[in-house]
């Protein structure tokens, strides 16, 4: 029996269950969407992304749009887009905090499961002062630290109240939140704290890259107040935080102490002190921001998986990574490279399909011309098995 155009029944099923295998394997692997591009929609630069998941499956991703170069310093505004389809789609780009041309900067937000509320930690300093002028002087009104929230899904947003007071010693200089995001612990005695890594420096030797150090505040009143956590000193930076099953944290952490690699120290006390403070060889890294997030057990899995981005590399910024890990980090036996080529700070996250996205900053000459969502399953760093 042969059809209209002259294929028979049985070639057109064996046709048809090739195309139903390639169309079941592909979504495994990534699909790269340039979220922000610089020179588009009124900035120079965009730099330093996060992404997190809503508690209704929504996806926000922040960044900073800087307005009239690439420097850290500046006219800095805070930048969100939303995707309610699971990152097909996203919405036009709106204006979070625009303080005129000052520095807002260094987003770092966390979902409180309770209610669903978006918290949203950062930064601010006064546009026409850098980092090193900061350095230079403790206590002045710079690298101040505020907090806004969003009980929509990231719809509006209210006003940014300073926290300083709260969550900066007053001998620091430098300060910063994430970047990256926050977590709220699942497990262990202080289950339900809220928790954002940051860094500081301060005035230590005349070493500088010793003079920085990473920290954590954390919120138990579901961010009503918040608090100065443990910190690490002596060269340590920017970090991220995640939970092990048994409720105790390790904090990675940008290095700045011995080069080629990152920096891992643990809590047993829900970030209030750090302790075990080592050098990773396995976790590769040019002096970089990078990304860790537990993925299970969750209901997709239950295997204990933590996951890690980075720009793979000892001495540049470049070969993004997603690594996968077994055993609370130790090992990373499995990696994939989204993007070989210039490529710098990244977020991760897992969508409520059980996906991974990666949100990352890269492009062909330098890691700054653009920020990249990858989408892409598990199955993609398995290898299908």
């Amino acid at each position: 029996m042969r059809s209209n155009n002259g294929l028979s029944i049985f070639s057109m099923m064996l046709f048809l269950s090739v195309v139903c295998f390639v169309q079941a394997g592909e979504p495994n692997r990534p699909v790269y969407k340039d979220l922000f591009v610089s020179g588009q929609d009124g900035y120079h630069t965009y730099r330093i992304p996060s992404i997190i998941i809503t508690q209704k499956g929504n996806l926000l991703a922040f960044c900073e749009g800087r307005k009239n170069s690439g420097s850290d310093t500046g006219d800095i505004d805070l930048l969100l887009k939303r995707s309610v389809d699971g990152g097909k789609t996203f919405s036009s780009q709106m204006i979070i905090w625009n303080d005129a041309n000052n520095t807002c900067g260094n987003p770092c937000p966390v979902v409180d499961a309770n209610d669903g509320t978006i918290w949203l930690l950062t930064t601010w300093n006064a546009g026409d002062e850098n980092e090193k002028q900061i350095k230079q002087v403790a206590g002045k009104k710079s690298r101040c630290v505020y907090v806004m929230y969003s009980k929509d899904d990231g719809i509006s947003w209210s006003k940014p109240v300073e926290i300083t007071k709260d969550v900066k010693k007053k001998e620091w200089r430098w300060y910063a939140t994430g970047p990256g995001i926050g977590i709220q612990l699942k497990y262990g005695p202080k289950k339900g704290r809220l928790i954002i890594p940051c860094d500081y420096s301060e005035k230590r030797s005349n070493d500088p890259n010793r003079e920085y150090g990473s920290h954590i505040i954390y919120s138990d009143d579901h961010g009503r107040s918040w608090h100065i956590g443990g910190a690490v000193s002596g060269g340590s930076n920017e970090c991220q935080v995640v939970e092990c099953l048994d409720g105790s944290l390790i904090l990675n952490m940008r290095n700045h102490n011995e080069a080629g690699s990152r920096a891992v120290a643990c809590s047993s006390d829900g970030g209030q002190s750090w302790n075990n403070l080592r050098f990773v060889s396995n976790l590769p890294e040019p002096k970089c921001q990078a990304s860790i997030l537990r993925y299970s057990p969750n209901k997709f899995t239950d295997k204990n998986i933590i996951l890690f981005s980075n720009p793979n590399h000892a001495k540049k910024r470049l070969s993004m990574t997603v690594k996968l890990s077994y055993d609370q980090g130790k090992m990373w036996p499995l990696e994939k490279c989204l993007y070989e080529g210039p490529s710098a700070y990244s977020c991760l996250a897992v969508l409520p399909d059980g996906k991974i996205a990666c949100f990352y900053e890269a492009g062909e000459k330098k890691p700054y011309e653009k920020i990249v969502l990858a989408i892409f399953g598990l199955n993609y760093l398995t290898n299908d098995k």
